[in-house]
């Protein structure tokens, strides 16, 4: 953790869930490199929420504050939280559930931490937490799947029973709601989760309904499977991977194969040592290079650059976004009073060995308008007018 960061600075917040002792704690801690979870080999050893705030690894960033030896380099930053094991009947307050429900509720999407390995030294449980049972991934996934379903049945249900009062009063915007949460409430008894549920989003009474319930299981989800040295040295040949896999690409969700274990060992280590660990392991990018990339794709997000002597900064915003809105992420005035963007692709700066006067020389410094959709990697200087 390099910085506090104010709500406003966090580009997303990313909770980590799953049963208890499938290595979320663990992972926990690789991430973010603080002991602030107790990892240990019992249930519910996670009661209130660990928060850290980690820096979003960046090369750009950090070749340019290196070429322009800046005075300050400024990174985006992630909000991990995790979320304390969960387990079946946790929707109807088993275990320690409804509370993590609403810290789940909080988050921009979910890593769904799912035990992929063997070890009789660690109990795996799914309801009675003094009962060892048998590792399935499969199982996990659905008990986890249905306890959100169920809270979010609930969630439709209240808001139902009021569209539909309001519809016998002759609200037709209540009446033409409440059609519409009936078929959301059938979707999810069928116990289908919400991310798979298609409607039309441009209807505006439909996407205030799904946007104002927040259904804990309409959330961007990203299986971590959490496995030994050797299955993440070749996840492929893992059964218990391959299970995750297929029901995570049948509901279009992102997987990625972990071991937290490992991931904790290298947050341990210094650059160097680091390195020659990774070497050795066969890892080409840590654990928290890959699930952060993964969580911004997942949530379509992109950064773009600003730099300078005085400071090299990274922006995150929504894949799609125009540069007056990009701007606006950096000051309101900047929206505001936008003229245009100096643009350069980070690739082309590259390309040209960090020689500003060459890229400039080639063209390769564009001046956009309003209308420019700002792309990964952009260097920006703004100018605006206010």
């Amino acid at each position: 953790m390099t910085k506090e960061a104010s709500p406003k600075e966090i580009n997303m917040k990313l909770g980590i869930v799953g049963l208890p002792n499938v290595g979320k704690s663990t992972l926990f801690n690789a991430i973010t490199g603080t002991a602030n979870a107790q990892a240990a080999n019992y249930p519910f050893c996670t009661i209130e929420p660990n928060t850290g705030i980690v820096a979003v690894p960046d090369e750009r960033l950090d070749k340019l504050a290196e070429y322009w030896e800046t005075d300050k380099k400024t990174p985006a930053v992630v909000e991990f939280t995790d979320i304390a094991g969960l387990v079946k009947g946790a929707s109807k307050g088993a275990g320690l559930g409804n509370k993590f429900l609403g810290h789940i509720r909080e988050c921009d999407a979910i890593i769904h931490v799912v035990r992929c390995f063997d070890n009789d030294e660690i109990m795996h449980v799914v309801e009675d937490a003094t009962k060892a049972v048998a590792v399935d991934p499969a199982g996990d996934m659905e008990c986890i799947d249905m306890e959100l379903i169920f809270a979010d049945l609930d969630m439709v249900e209240n808001r139902l029973q009021k569209a539909l009062k309001a519809g016998k009063g002759g609200n037709k915007e209540a009446r033409e709601e409440s059609a519409f949460l009936e078929e959301v409430k059938a979707h999810l008894e069928k116990g289908l989760n919400a991310r798979t549920f298609e409607y039309d989003e441009t209807n505006e009474i439909y996407a205030l309904a799904m946007k104002e319930m927040g259904l804990l299981s309409a959330k961007p989800i990203i299986y971590a499977c959490n496995m030994d040295d050797d299955g993440v040295a070749d996840p492929e040949s893992s059964s218990y991977y391959n299970i995750v896999k297929t029901k995570a690409l049948a509901e279009g969700a992102s997987v990625l194969p972990i071991c937290a274990k490992t991931e904790e060992e290298l947050s341990d280590l210094d650059e160097g040592e680091k390195a020659m660990f990774m070497e050795e392991l066969g890892i080409k990018e840590s654990g928290l290079d890959r699930l952060i990339k993964a969580s911004y794709s997942l949530l379509g997000l992109i950064s773009y650059l600003t730099d300078g002597k005085k400071e090299c900064r990274a922006w995150t915003i929504k894949n799609g976004t125009k540069a007056p809105q990009a701007a606006g992420k950096i000051h309101s005035d900047f929206e505001r009073g936008f003229i245009r963007a100096q643009v350069i692709a980070y690739s082309d700066l590259d390309e040209a060995g960090f020689d500003y006067q060459a890229v400039k020389a080639k063209g390769k410094q564009r001046t956009e308008g309003k209308e420019y959709v700002v792309k990964d990697g952009d260097i920006i200087e703004f100018l605006f007018n206010v």
